[in-house]
């Protein structure tokens, strides 16, 4: 792992995220690597969102919100929480940006390697919203790690 000099980390603002970001800390702290942590947010209630025309629910796209919000300060905790020990990360926030933000900062700034939390999909969310992590894997020109993580309590 000596090769890796820059990691980089999606997190979709989840609370199953906290796993990847955890992994890219590790990786980065055994390997020396500068970390980058990118938050994308997509609303998946959001019209941009679907594969289909089906219209969205504007109380059920709050309250996702609410809740992305609210992850996002939990991660953005344990990264300053590492930032105070002396750790460098890079976060980037962009929203709604999806996989073609993840490639753009792969090309910029020449990542290594990419962390991703792997997830079970059901049929109806691949109906919906497509397969992100497999289009990842195969257009991505750097390693990935896909972290495997099912739902449950996460502890700190």
């Amino acid at each position: 792992m000596h090769d890796i000099e820059r990691i980089l980390v999606v997190s979709r603002s989840t609370k199953y995220c906290y796993t990847a970001v955890h992994q890219g800390v590790a990786l980065a702290k055994k390997t020396g690597a500068k970390l980058y942590i990118l938050h994308t947010a997509s609303n998946p209630f959001s019209p941009r969102s679907w594969k289909l025309p089906l219209p969205s629910s504007m109380a059920l796209a709050e309250e996702y919100k609410r809740m992305q919000d609210e992850i996002k300060l939990d991660l953005d905790l344990m990264i300053e929480t590492e930032q105070a020990s002396g750790m460098k990360i890079e976060t980037i926030i962009k929203d709604d940006g999806g996989n073609e933000e993840i490639f753009k900062m792969v090309k910029q700034e020449k990542i290594d390697l990419v962390v991703l939390l792997a997830h079970e999909e059901s049929h109806l969310e691949h109906f919906l919203f497509g397969r992100e992590n497999e289009e990842i894997i195969r257009k991505l020109p750097c390693s990935v790690l896909l972290v495997k993580k099912e739902p449950g309590p996460v502890d700190f």
